[in-house]
């Protein structure tokens, strides 16, 4: 009996050593992928919190588990409302990293800790309110009910078609709202991230700038640090079609250069910035986020003064458009984040679908050149035909042409992680925005709830 409780005592003694000897490690030097994981919740709580005002627990159950990596289970958060700081750490205990809000540029992610430095940043400015307007959508918030349609409306009820944890659709023809339908817990008033949505955005506003001839397909030189190697002749028309032949790896299963990106490096740009060339400028699609944000910089470059660089957005498309809820975040040196970051709510997503629509015209106003727009339509050769010349795709979520799904061969796509998407059908007149929280193993594709809606049109028009 005392040889057992001797072996039971050593491992029990064995055990504390383990336990104690891990938990220094985590304090000490935890592992890259914890870092990354509280990040993303940090982040993603933080943005919700103040952007769409909800609950922070809520946020964390939902949003940052959704996923699916088993450690996201573990990550305990802490909002300070009076600082505007979220911090989230592994067990409640390691790996702490931060976010912070900064009005109206949103939340950035702090993963130095620096948040003195990450306020400074940006200009103290409140975040835009909602628009009151009741003048009828898009000119204000308000839906006229002769312009809906019963039948559409009964597509967007069905749950089938609707998805999963759907948390927003707006169908808009003929430049008016004629359904719109939203999960529990959200409604018009709630804006929601876009993610690689936000990727199409940013290209409209080289679009903008294109106008006002600071910027071209066809500019060269674009960074300093790239003057003396081969990167100087990567072109704007490059990085747009993303055929940039710069390295980058977009995986999220685990710390790549993406996740690297967004949650470890407190300037956004530097990581993509130092890719090395791994194939020609122009001859090879490689999707990266990282390009994105290299066209926020470039962009933000040339309008020039720094304070103007970041009233851009607002000043030059989101005020025209009267895109009153979007909030464009940045990075904590002040980089939008033109890979992932655009909130805004479904109106708002749906007001700059039809802008596309519209071919860059809005109220008679030209505010993209011309032609611009047939960029985001046109394919570039080495995608497949999957990808556009600028930050759009022809093939809809999960693959697939047009065709395969029984769609016109002018629909295009702004599409986003977890089941975000805007499809714009020119030969329809229509607009169609879901946004939700559906990851892509879920398997759902949109383009069945929209082909159904083009149906009902049709056959009501035949009728």
């Amino acid at each position: 009996m005392r040889v057992v409780l001797r072996i039971l005592k050593g491992l029990a003694l064995l055990v504390i050593l383990v336990l104690f000897g891990g938990g220094a490690w985590l304090a000490v030097s935890p592992p890259e992928l914890l870092k990354v994981g509280n990040g993303y919740a940090a982040k993603i709580v933080c943005s919700n919190v103040f952007i769409a005002g909800r609950d922070p627990e809520a946020v964390l159950y939902d949003d940052v588990q959704a996923p699916g990596n088993p450690l996201l289970r573990l990550m305990r958060i802490e909002v300070d409302r009076d600082s505007g700081r979220v911090t989230s750490r592994f067990m409640g205990l390691f790996a702490p990293n931060y976010a912070l809000y900064r009005g109206a540029f949103g939340c950035t992610s702090v993963p130095n800790g620096d948040f003195d430095a990450a306020a400074r940043a940006v200009p103290l400015m409140p975040a835009p309110q909602l628009g009151e307007n009741d003048a009828v959508w898009p000119d204000g918030e308000g839906v006229d009910p002769t312009d809906g349609n019963a039948d559409i409306v009964k597509l967007l009820s069905d749950a089938t078609l609707a998805g999963p944890a759907m948390r927003a659709m707006v169908v808009v023809q003929d430049g008016r709202i004629i359904a719109e339908s939203y999960g529990p817990g959200f409604s018009a008033d709630t804006p929601l991230i876009g993610w690689s949505m936000t990727k199409t955005v940013n290209a409209a506003l080289i679009g903008r700038l294109m106008l006002s001839d600071k910027i071209s397909f066809d500019d060269t030189h674009l960074l300093p640090r790239w003057a003396n190697d081969a990167r100087r002749d990567i072109k704007v028309s490059d990085l747009l079609g993303m055929e940039s032949g710069l390295a980058f790896n977009e995986d999220y299963g685990a710390v790549a250069d993406v996740t690297r990106m967004l949650y470890l490096d407190p300037d956004m740009v530097s990581l993509p910035a130092a890719a090395p060339l791994v194939a020609a400028p122009g001859s090879d699609f490689h999707y990266s986020s990282g390009t994105a944000v290299l066209l926020s910089r470039i962009w933000m470059d040339k309008v020039g003064d720094p304070r103007a660089a970041l009233d851009y957005p607002r000043d030059a498309l989101f005020d025209p458009l009267g895109m009153t809820s979007a909030i464009f975040e940045a990075d904590e040196r002040g980089t939008f984040a033109g890979s992932s970051y655009l909130y805004a709510t479904g109106h708002d997503w749906a007001r700059f679908g039809q802008f596309l629509l519209q071919d860059g015209v809005w109220h008679g106003q030209r505010l993209l050149p011309e032609g611009f727009v047939a960029t985001m339509r046109t394919p570039t050769a080495s995608s497949g035909g999957k990808y556009t010349e600028a930050q759009a795709w022809l093939a809809g979520p999960g693959g697939g042409t047009s065709a395969q799904f029984g769609l016109p061969e002018d629909t295009f796509w702004l599409q986003g992680h977890d089941g975000q998407t805007v499809a714009i059908v020119p030969s329809a007149n229509l607009v169609f925005v879901r946004l939700g929280l559906t990851p892509s193993w879920t398997r759902y594709r949109p383009q069945i709830l929209l082909k159904d809606i083009l149906n009902t049109l049709q056959s009501a028009k035949a009728g």
